[in-house]
């Protein structure tokens, strides 16, 4: 007989094999696909394979559960402003000021150039009004520069203690009534060069001096104006002589003095370093720093200051047209039981 029967038996093999590819085939297919594979019953039969959850359909139920917060929004950024812009904007501000406070004036009770030039040196670290407070009872004592070049310094300390910083206060204040005694024959100098050779004078205080006891235009860079500069978009330097060569470049002359008087009553009252009122402020829309500060106009109310607020000034005298309070004196003190 011939060799037929083995040809069915090749067949079959071969067979075989093209059904374990196809099903190696399949299964691939149904791992790329995203299915589990298929699982025997006990019967024998296949069960249909389950498909794995869809990734997208988890987000979709995620996010209905917990809704996104939508993105705060930012404040529209402001327009680069040009210099000629900026200047007009300033000389408003200066114009809306003077009519806020058309009774600004030095804060520091003086009757001569001798006294307001040792009040404002006494007003370093300290408040006005504490200065006021105190100056009575100081120029009844020494009311020329002789007399407190004069004055031994333990007893000088001991009249001005309550403006702080008293011992080197004491050493400014002596050596500075020789100087006026010794150079200038007892008279204050009307010049800033002359001024800033006194000890513990420097442009602040010469600039207080020659704007309110000698009508010489100058600004006054303290803490407050150089903070409401700033704020004002004037300036962006924080040494106050920088301060002083950039803000004087934007105001005529003629506005220095009494341009000082008014930003510092107006940092004082309304502008505060920590905590400005700018819901209760005049000059809100002018301000690039809106919103630095309480902007709900009630309780910005509640953090206006001195006049503004219904509170005594800083002056015990001050000057007529003042809406405000004078400030009481200074209490004495309490004697030992």
């Amino acid at each position: 007989m011939n060799a037929t029967p083995e040809k069915p038996a090749a067949a079959k093999k071969a067979v075989t094999k093209k059904a374990t590819a196809k099903k190696a085939v399949a299964k691939k297919a149904t791992a790329a696909a995203g299915q589990a594979p298929a699982k025997k019953t006990a019967a024998g039969t296949t069960a249909p394979a389950k498909k794995a959850p869809a990734k997208k359909s988890t987000a979709k139920k995620a996010t209905a559960k917990t809704p996104a917060k939508a993105p705060a929004k930012k404040a529209p950024a402001r327009k680069p402003e040009s210099r000629v812009a900026m200047v007009r904007r300033a000389r408003r501000i200066n114009r809306e000021l003077a009519e806020l406070y058309p009774y600004a004036h030095p804060e520091l009770d003086f009757t001569n150039p001798f006294e307001l030039l040792v009040a404002t040196v006494l007003s370093a670290q300290t408040t006005d009004l504490r200065v006021n407070q105190t100056t009575p009872r100081l120029f009844a004592v020494c009311p020329t520069p002789e007399d407190m070049a004069a004055m031994p310094p333990e007893k000088l300390e001991e009249l001005i203690r309550p403006t702080g910083f008293f011992r080197a206060k004491t050493k400014s204040l002596i050596g500075l009534s020789a100087a006026l005694r010794d150079r200038f024959g007892g008279e204050v100098p009307g010049r800033l060069e002359d001024l800033v050779t006194l000890p513990g004078v420097g442009r602040k205080t010469a600039n207080v001096v020659l704007g309110n006891a000698f009508g010489v235009p100058g600004i006054t860079v303290d803490t407050h104006f150089g903070r409401l500069a700033r704020r004002f978009g004037w300036t962006t330097a924080e040494d106050a002589e920088k301060v002083e060569a950039d803000v004087a470049e934007i105001f005529p002359k003629s506005e220095w003095t009494m341009l000082s008087h008014r930003v510092v009553f107006h940092g004082r009252r309304v502008c505060h370093s920590r905590k400005p009122a700018c819901g209760a402020c005049a000059i809100a829309p002018l301000c690039p720093a809106y919103g630095e500060g309480e902007t709900d106009p009630e309780k910005a109310r509640k953090l206006l200051k001195y006049e503004l607020g219904g509170q005594p000034g800083q002056r015990l005298k001050p000057p007529a047209d003042y809406p405000g309070q004078p400030a009481p004196p200074m209490a004495p003190p309490v004697a030992a039981s």
